[in-house]
């Protein structure tokens, strides 16, 4: 295929993508921050009011490669093309970090236990959701310019990458921004990791299954839409 034919199938791919889903993402976002707003009213509590926060986070991915989808341009320039996915790659992890604010379920009692697990979870939810979409776009990309080869472990490489950063965000307490704002601090830490692995078991241990299950769950929910759409 010609450069500018795979170009005009990544459009088309990825507007796939767009239009009503964007409608149904935000739909849900909102479900999710109407329950926040109930939550903080009845409870006269402001626990849980960084989730919208983070979910802003994890819809930044999803913008930048909704953004390169529909603006060719991007893809057919080298240049373009790496800053995009730099930018992207740096705020992939927040899509799916936005899992383990699970963990504060037990540090509040001022709601029902049904009620936060479920508005946590929709936050989470909407989070995976954008970062799916986001690398299921870079995936087209990548594949139609590199090969499906290629292509299918760039997703593992990022998963990996998302599992990591999640752990550096959560135990860490580091942000994307901090790749600029505190690099050196940034680097140390990762690089007694890679050099202490034993010490660092913990770190490791939750890297690689975090890595796994979202790989799997990319995957899986990727075959589900093909066979949805080849039923149509």
């Amino acid at each position: 295929l010609s450069i500018m034919v795979k170009l005009k199938y990544i459009r088309q791919a990825g507007l796939s993508v767009s239009g009503s889903t964007h409608e149904w993402l935000l739909l849900s976002s909102g479900f999710s921050c109407l329950m926040l707003f109930i939550r903080v009213i009845i409870t006269g509590s402001g626990a849980y009011v960084f989730l919208p926060w983070n979910l802003f986070l994890a819809f930044i991915p999803y913008w930048i490669t909704w953004w390169m989808i529909t603006n060719i341009s991007i893809i057919e320039k080298k240049p373009k093309l790496v800053i995009a996915l730099a930018a992207w790659l740096l705020f992939i992890p927040n899509s799916f970090y936005i899992i383990t604010d699970l963990f504060h379920l037990a540090e509040t009692h001022s709601a029902p236990k049904w009620f936060d697990l479920l508005l946590i979870f929709s936050f989470a939810w909407n989070g995976i959701l954008c970062g799916i979409i986001s690398l299921r776009r870079v995936e087209i990309i990548i594949s139609l310019l590199r090969g499906r080869n290629f292509s299918v472990g760039m997703v593992a490489g990022v998963m990996w990458l998302n599992a990591l950063g999640i752990y550096i965000g959560r135990f860490l307490r580091f942000n994307s921004w901090d790749i600029i704002a505190d690099p050196f601090s940034l680097a140390a830490d990762i690089l007694d990791m890679a050099v202490h692995p034993l010490k660092n078991s913990y770190a490791w241990g939750m890297t690689c299954c975090y890595a796994a299950f979202m790989t799997f769950l990319y995957f899986t929910i990727r075959k589900l839409s093909e066979s949805f759409a080849a039923i149509k």
